[in-house]
């Protein structure tokens, strides 16, 4: 089951990842300035948001099954459009579409993890499923970069919306929702004017302003970067720019280990997964000399530590929401929190074209090296203890212990 929210996500990133590649052919084709592109993400990071903030409700109410297949039909229909984009703004409307249905992957798996394991294995499970991004991120730049200089880039767009078809018919063969996922935690239904008044949803949200904005930074831009700063041309960006996100694998699954090891020793969930959190935003900062090195090749090493970094924190972050609510709770809790993932990503996405045509990506890469430590800082200052919610009365919500 876990595998197939993993082929998911590798899917999921297939398809957001095939215009970030695609991007220095198409920016010259259509004379698409830094703005413009910027202009470009944020479109995709607008309906990311709203949807957010909507497809974890409706995926807590349509069930898993039919709520990630719903979200798999659309984005994958919205990624074959893309073959027919005319020029920055039908691109724009088509990254649009993108981001409504992609919005769902991650509520989606995380209530998969929810339903078939129990606390001391989430995280792991959680790392398993979200290294499909990086493997996604690894295998589109060789793939899209062979395609588009063997037959164009719009062949590209068919290429990674058919795939998302393919695994539509395995889910729906193949997925089953266990009937009791674990006895030992209540089944407490919540409603959604209970999530809302709980401080853990808004500074979870809170964080996650500052954490994810930096791997959406390296997924839409990193190619850019390597092509205006480092002078990479495409068959170079297709050799080079999946090591990163190949080194991001490996920080799943570690940032995974690492906590269930913590957790096996005896250490308190609330120390296990802020320790981890923060741990690896330290290891985040490397994109700072990533960016002051005058070698491409420890430049890129750099940015490899910063991807494990991210994920590495990540694992232990998707896990937060099924520690705290229960299952039946957790898309919705997801994705109100990562709607702070939209805001963040579409604020900084913008300041990040604004920083590239004024200035260089110097101060870009700084700042998305120091804005982790800001996320950790929220977690621990801010977030409380995280304790499961139990329930007076069947419905009253409050923190346990």
């Amino acid at each position: 089951m876990i595998g197939l929210a993993f082929l998911a996500t590798v899917i999921n990133y297939l398809d957001r990842q095939a215009l970030s590649v695609a991007a220095p052919v198409l920016r010259d084709e259509f004379q698409i300035s830094n703005i413009g592109y910027s202009r470009v993400v944020f479109a995709f990071m607008l309906s990311y948001t709203i949807m957010n903030g909507a497809s974890g409700p409706l995926l807590d109410r349509l069930g898993t099954r039919i709520g990630y297949a719903v979200c798999m039909l659309w984005w994958s229909g919205a990624a074959l459009l893309h073959a027919f984009t005319s020029g920055v703004w039908s691109l724009a409307a088509f990254r649009f579409l993108l981001g409504m249905g992609e919005a769902g992957n991650w509520p989606a798996a995380v209530k998969v993890v929810a339903e078939w394991f129990p606390v001391r294995e989430r995280a792991l499970a959680a790392g398993i499923f979200n290294s499909g991004s990086s493997v996604g991120a690894i295998i589109t730049p060789p793939i899209v970069a062979w395609i588009i200089l063997s037959a164009g880039w719009r062949p590209v767009f068919y290429v990674v919306g058919g795939a998302g078809l393919l695994w539509l018919i395995a889910w729906v063969c193949l997925y089953r929702t266990p009937a009791v996922a674990h006895p030992e935690e209540t089944a407490v239904k919540v409603p959604i004017r209970h999530l809302l008044r709980h401080r853990f949803v808004w500074m979870f949200m809170l964080s996650k302003v500052f954490m994810d904005p930096v791997w959406y930074f390296y997924t839409f831009w990193f190619p850019e970067y390597l092509k205006r700063a480092r002078n990479f041309d495409m068959a170079a960006i297709g050799r080079y720019a999946w090591i990163p996100f190949l080194a991001a694998g490996f920080g799943n699954v570690l940032g995974g280990w690492v906590s269930a090891a913590c957790l096996r020793r005896g250490i308190s969930l609330t120390i296990t997964r802020k320790s981890c959190v923060t741990l690896f935003a330290i290891l985040m900062t490397a994109a700072i000399p990533a960016v002051l090195t005058s070698k491409t090749s420890i430049s890129i090493a750099w940015v490899s530590v910063a991807m494990i970094g991210y994920t590495g924190s990540l694992a232990n972050m998707l896990s937060l929401p099924a520690d705290v609510f229960p299952s039946n709770a957790v898309g919705s809790v997801y994705g109100f929190a990562s709607m702070g993932s939209g805001i963040g990503g579409m604020l900084f996405g913008l300041l990040t074209g604004w920083a590239v045509d004024h200035y260089s990506y110097t101060p870009v890469f700084i700042g998305f090296g120091v804005m982790p430590l800001v996320c950790a800082a929220i977690l621990w200052t801010l977030l409380g203890p995280i304790t499961p919610l139990t329930a007076e009365k069947g419905l009253e919500p409050k923190y346990a212990g």
